[in-house]
């Protein structure tokens, strides 16, 4: 399992480029597998397209039990709505003696805050709002539970062509625990080169442009936008 982060050759760490390297075959989604064309030339290569997750976790397993080292690659992190969570579950299900190493990568969540400033230097939590898996009733709970607990909340898969109202009811719930003023930070296409920074707030952000690969940041009850930057202050200069 390897980790490629964001999407830049700048933001993968040394472990997911010696990993792909040492691997026989390279599984992933065909859009994740177009980032690392320069890491997987001459070897094999084998994609899928979104939502055939538990295709492309078994067609690892199938090469790894015949001998070959596989790199089954995620965005992002593989541990973070990734695909680690999957390969555990099947591998245990089909070979518990399957050696699996997980390679970790930067967060979508982490490399968007290092692009808006520092948002999450205090808790915080990730929420995606896509219910293909989970109710939505669930995910909305805990947004409200972020909200009474005054977390700054990074939202993954906040919108997309056919899931419009979740980010309007998300907005909603936040309004009743924090002000309209609340910064937000968004950043669409992380690490790619049609990359996009746009501050805003509570009460402006459904005007934004927002979609399936933007990373939303809301701040908690003490963020503030400062010189173009979104910062949540951690107490510092508070206990001089």
């Amino acid at each position: 399992m390897v980790g490629i982060g964001p999407g830049s050759r700048e933001d993968r760490t040394y472990r997911a480029v010696n990993a792909i390297a040492g691997a026989d075959i390279v599984v992933g989604y065909h859009k994740y597998l177009e980032l690392i064309t320069d890491l997987t030339d001459g070897k094999e290569t084998v994609s899928t397209g979104m939502t055939l997750e538990i295709e492309r976790v078994q067609a690892a397993i199938d090469y790894v039990r015949q001998g070959r080292v596989v790199a089954l690659v995620s965005s992002g992190d593989p541990g973070v709505y990734g695909m680690a969570g999957l390969a555990l579950e099947l591998a245990g299900s089909f070979d518990p003696d399957i050696e699996i190493q997980i390679i970790p990568g930067i967060t979508a969540a982490n490399s968007a805050a290092a692009r808006l400033g520092a948002p999450l230097m205090l808790d915080y939590c990730c929420i995606s709002l896509s219910d293909l898996m989970i109710p939505w009733e669930t995910i909305k709970k805990r947004i409200h539970a972020a909200g009474q607990g005054d977390f700054v909340v990074a939202l993954y898969n906040p919108r997309s062509v056919k899931r419009r109202v979740q980010l309007e009811e998300v907005v909603t719930i936040l309004l009743s625990y924090r002000s309209g003023t609340t910064p937000v930070g968004i950043v669409n296409s992380i690490g790619l080169d049609d990359e996009t920074v746009e501050l805003a707030n509570l009460n402006t952000l459904l005007d934004k442009n927002v979609h399936m690969r933007s990373l939303v940041i809301i701040g908690n009850s003490s963020s503030r936008s400062d010189n173009n930057w979104m910062l949540t202050p951690r107490g510092y200069l508070d206990n001089e």
